[in-house]
């Protein structure tokens, strides 16, 4: 019988050493989905549930270096990015994967962790915007991200249609704007150009919300590289993070991470 091929994805982002987000939130969701995860480290935080206390972003020659290492020998079906702290690694980035066939480029633009500590530098958000977005297959902002990309303020569902045209006049063939507001319902407005189609869940009442970004962009890209058309690869993502956080088990005494292997483990009968 033949074996199911693994698909491998790579993902291009900072160091949680909590482990709720960034590359560690990411390899668990590869994981969790049946991918194969390769990694490539953009800066080291210092952080747990309670915040960010330390940064120290990579040089950009070695995620460069790191980039050359994993695509020249294991190669990807799928790239997710994720925190990009300044706009010479964004640079390294554009300029490196452009040496390569990329299938899919998810590019998650982190710019504020959970815990409110900033991550990315303003320089960096110019380069994101001219750079890196022309060539994503799909970004996924949450509201604020998207604002910070357009500066414009998003308050109602009619500027946020309107937001993520102007976000694709940028580039990406797609956008997820992920979240929806505050309160109500959390939606997530997805447009290809030509359709728009939001995906609404009920919004947990819990403090275990550390890296629900990462790892639904990095489902997403599990999906895709499967695949699988846009929509309903959000909707399975989607699924997979409410799952995740309905499952979440308490760590830390701050914004806890999700579990992100809910579906792997009964914690109920595990020794």
């Amino acid at each position: 019988m033949e074996s199911k091929k693994v698909k491998k994805i790579l993902s291009i982002a900072g160091s949680d050493s909590g482990a709720g987000a960034g590359v560690q939130a990411d390899l668990k969701t590869f994981a969790a989905l049946g991918a194969y995860g390769t990694s490539v480290i953009t800066a080291v935080t210092a952080q747990n549930t309670l915040g960010v206390t330390d940064l120290h972003p990579i040089p950009s020659s070695n995620v460069s270096s790191q980039i050359e290492a994993v695509l020249s020998d294991i190669g990807t079906d799928g790239i997710k990015t994720g925190m990009l702290a300044n706009h010479e690694i964004v640079n390294a980035v554009v300029e490196t994967l452009s040496k390569y066939d990329v299938p899919k480029l998810v590019v998650d633009p982190v710019m504020v962790s959970t815990t409110g500590a900033r991550l990315i530098a303003e320089s960096a958000i110019e380069s994101l915007r001219n750079r890196l977005l022309p060539i994503a297959d799909v970004i996924t902002p949450n509201v604020s991200e998207a604002e910070a990309l357009i500066g414009n303020q998003i308050q109602t569902m009619e500027e946020l249609r309107e937001s993520a045209k102007l976000i694709m006049n940028l580039g990406p063939k797609a956008i997820v704007i992920t979240g929806g507001f505050e309160s109500g319902p959390a939606t997530d407005l997805v447009y290809d150009g030509t359709e728009f189609k939001a995906f609404t869940g009920t919004r947990i009442n819990t403090t275990s919300t550390h890296g629900t970004g990462c790892t639904f962009a990095s489902a997403l890209t599990v999906l895709l590289a499967e695949g699988i058309d846009l929509f309903e690869s959000v909707s399975k993502a989607k699924r997979f993070v409410q799952l995740s956080i309905r499952k979440a088990y308490p760590i830390g005494t701050g914004k806890g991470p999700v579990d992100h292997f809910h579906n792997l483990i009964d914690y109920n009968n595990h020794t």
